[in-house]
């Protein structure tokens, strides 16, 4: 009965994979960057290095490199670097389904966690997350023509439009009152005193008076204008005319919120203290206005930036990004915004090429973060190593990275998604390896690792923040806003001139009191 008896404490099923015995594990890999990054310097301080043998020696560093070596170390097992094949699907989208041919081991990509790749292969546990966002041009449009009315809200512009309308008003009916009052003080006047007499006219003629040919033509003038000027009354009003009309009422007191003085001073003290406040108000509109002109016209041009996912769909850009997996995730969406996306999607195999689309202010890529802050690095090294070529002269990389700004990597994330390692379906090691990725995860070596990766490339990026160091000149683009305004101003005075001359024409010169000599219309008595 020795031969039944259940052995105790024996291990049936002994767990092969603490130890892998230095087996080789062919390790597919793609360089997508913050996990796997293509590199050609030897020294990479301690860093691991992936290195793919060849006629070429290719080396590859990064956040997945790191882990990599990590679990072969306490797992002992050699890799074999492979790298996928160019086919017609992409290089990313190519990896995974070249895993499953192949039959590789371990896929190193920065491969999303999602139930596009988990149909095909197994996912260690997410390592880390990532903003998937958009690269995006930077707006074209310029809003300098509007130079004048931006030191305002349109609220603001409200208000003192229906002040100046109500002052206008005010000032108008203020002025016809202070008529009435003085008419009915002359009219009560005229019951107990005669009116003030007044010169005789005159006709001066050079036969009756032939001393006045030898005078000044200055002194004829004031003779002559002394001679029919009535004298004014004590009591009568004073420069009531700049109110008396609707027209008059308007235009002075738009003059004075301009800071341009009445002519006269009005007559009566309401209309005296309402001109006096309404002094005050103009001045602190004015000098409001000006403050506020002159903060716009010292800092640079704002630049209108894509930052959030209903601004980008409401845009007129192309939505493209690499592989598949990246139309699919857009295509499995419910959300309204990423159906609208997922309509106009298009895949690139070339990150070059579409980052150069973007610049061109068509196209919007669909990336991570990190990878979208390397193609612009890229792309201002390519236009420095094109400014060397070009001319041996002035090519500071500042000044080449300021001709290229017009990208910006849109701030909202579309999705936070997570980033596993590629494993074989069912693969035997993946619960050795999750164990593993959670140790290093707990150690805080992957913020490490990742800060080591993304260290190069904020350094050679030539910072884009124009807050410190941009130079803010007047120049005729600012000027434009005047420029707008002198033409409207010319365009609605040749109107009204037009529409007088038209005017004119067809209605007072054809009236049968018009005189012809002094070009109006006076009303004669006639018998």
């Amino acid at each position: 009965n020795n031969h039944t008896d259940l052995l105790s404490d024996a291990e049936l099923f002994r767990d092969k994979t603490s130890d892998l015995q230095n087996q080789t594990l062919k390790v597919i890999l793609f360089a997508h960057t913050p996990g796997i990054t293509k590199t050609n310097t030897t020294d990479q301080s301690g860093r691991a290095t992936l290195t793919k043998n060849g006629d070429n020696a290719i080396k590859f560093t990064g956040t997945e490199a790191e882990i990599l070596q990590s679990v072969a170390k306490a797992m002992n097992f050699r890799y074999e670097i492979l790298e996928p094949k160019k086919a017609s699907r992409g290089l990313y989208t190519s990896l995974i389904w070249e895993m499953v041919g192949t039959g590789a081991d371990i896929a190193l990509a920065d491969l999303y966690y999602t139930s596009y790749i988990l149909d095909v292969m197994d996912l260690s546990v997410p390592y880390n997350t990532e903003c998937l966002t958009f690269l995006t041009p930077e707006s074209l449009t310029d809003n300098s023509w509007k130079t004048l009315i931006l030191p305002f809200s349109p609220l603001l512009w409200t208000i003192v439009l229906i002040s100046l309308c109500l002052c206008i008003v005010s000032f108008h009916y203020l002025a016809r009152f202070h008529i009435k009052i003085t008419e009915m003080k002359k009219q009560l006047g005229k019951a107990k005193s005669q009116s003030y007499p007044t010169n005789k006219m005159k006709v001066i003629t050079l036969s009756m008076h032939p001393e006045v040919e030898k005078l000044d033509p200055d002194v004829k003038y004031a003779m002559m204008k002394e001679k029919y000027q009535t004298v004014r009354a004590e009591g009568d009003p004073v420069g009531l005319y700049q109110f008396s009309e609707p027209v008059n009422s308007a235009l002075y007191t738009y003059s004075m919120i301009l800071l341009v003085s009445l002519p006269k001073l009005p007559t009566g003290w309401s209309l005296r203290i309402l001109t006096g406040w309404y002094w005050i108000y103009c001045l602190l509109v004015v000098t409001s206005y000006r403050a506020s002109m002159t903060a716009i016209l010292a800092k640079p041009a704002p630049k209108v930036k894509i930052d959030t996912l209903e601004e980008l769909v409401k845009s007129s850009l192309t939505f493209s990004g690499w592989g598949e997996i990246n139309g699919e995730f857009f295509k499995s969406s419910s959300d309204v915004a990423m159906q609208r996306i997922a309509e106009d999607f298009v895949l690139f195999n070339d990150s070059e090429k579409a980052v150069d689309l973007v610049a061109e202010a068509s196209y919007a890529f669909y990336e991570n973060s990190n990878f979208l802050k390397e193609a612009l690095v890229k792309r201002q090294y390519r236009f420095q190593k094109q400014s060397e070529n070009e001319s041996t002269g002035l090519n500071h990389p500042e000044t080449i990275a300021r001709a290229d700004r017009t990208l910006h990597i849109m701030k909202e994330c579309v999705i936070n998604m997570p980033v596993s390692i590629g494993l074989q379906k069912n693969s035997p090691i993946k619960p050795r390896v999750d164990k593993y990725v959670r140790k290093v995860l707990e150690a805080g070596l992957i913020h490490k690792w990742l800060g080591d990766v993304m260290q190069n490339i904020l350094n050679a990026e030539v910072q884009t923040d124009d807050s410190g160091n941009s130079k803010a000149l007047m120049n005729m683009r600012k000027f434009s806003g005047a420029m707008v305004a002198l033409c409207v101003g010319y365009f609605i005075s040749v109107m009204a001139l037009l529409i007088e001359i038209v005017y004119f024409k067809k209605v007072i010169s054809k009236n049968r009191d018009f005189n012809k000599y002094s070009r109006r219309i006076e009303t004669t008595t006639r018998m």
